[in-house]
């Protein structure tokens, strides 16, 4: 049965080999052809200048992505300026204002040295006083 089946099928195939024929090229075909390769031109350059238009556009978002990044770059620099101005006119202050506080107390420290003086050479003339003065520390 093997060996029917295998001489049907080379039967079969030299039948369709010899029915085998060429089908010829027409010139509807031809026309056809030609119109569907101008359609597919016209499609290509449409499908270029979209792409063209997109990128056209993109150009445009870099401008403005880059004109951005530009006006970061100014505030960034106007805080960082900002900061250090801040920080130099507290330390103008801090000086400023600690200055008189300072030759203040320098006047009070002489001030206390004269004192403590006078009540030294005191104590030294009168034996009350030089008693007081060695009890509060002084002498």
């Amino acid at each position: 049965m093997a060996r029917c089946l295998i001489v049907v099928s080379m039967l079969f195939a030299m039948i369709s080999v010899a029915f085998a024929r060429e089908i010829p090229f027409t010139q509807d075909d031809r026309d056809r052809l030609i119109r569907v390769e101008t359609k597919v031109e016209e499609g290509l350059k449409a499908v270029n200048a979209r792409i063209d238009g997109i990128e056209k556009r993109i150009d445009g978002i870099e401008k403005r992505i880059d004109s951005l990044e530009n006006l970061m770059y100014v505030l960034i620099s106007a805080i960082f300026v900002q900061t250090v101005g801040v920080v130099g006119f507290v330390l103008w202050d801090r000086r400023t204002a600690l200055s008189p506080v300072a030759s203040k107390a320098r006047e009070l420290e002489e001030r206390e040295f004269r004192v403590e003086q006078a009540l030294r050479e005191m104590g030294r003339a009168d034996k009350k006083t030089a008693e007081i003065l060695k009890r509060v520390g002084i002498l």
